[in-house]
């Protein structure tokens, strides 16, 4: 997931703080999901699925389609 991650998040032209912000965590939240130190919750996966408009499947890794 960190690769997607970091690859919507810059395909938006967002900052990690951005995320961070709509997301309502830290920024080092955001920046450990996306180097694969952490992983989201369940709650977190959801919230970061609507906020990018992109399936679990393809923020998880499992679809090539949003």
């Amino acid at each position: 997931m960190n690769i997607r991650l970091r690859e919507l998040r810059l395909e938006k032209g967002l900052r990690l703080k951005d995320v961070a912000e709509a997301m309502g965590v830290t920024l080092r939240t955001i920046s450990n999901y996306e180097a694969g130190i952490r992983e989201p919750s369940l709650d977190m996966l959801v919230k970061l699925c609507k906020f990018f408009e992109v399936s679990s499947d393809y923020l998880l890794g499992l679809s090539d389609e949003y």
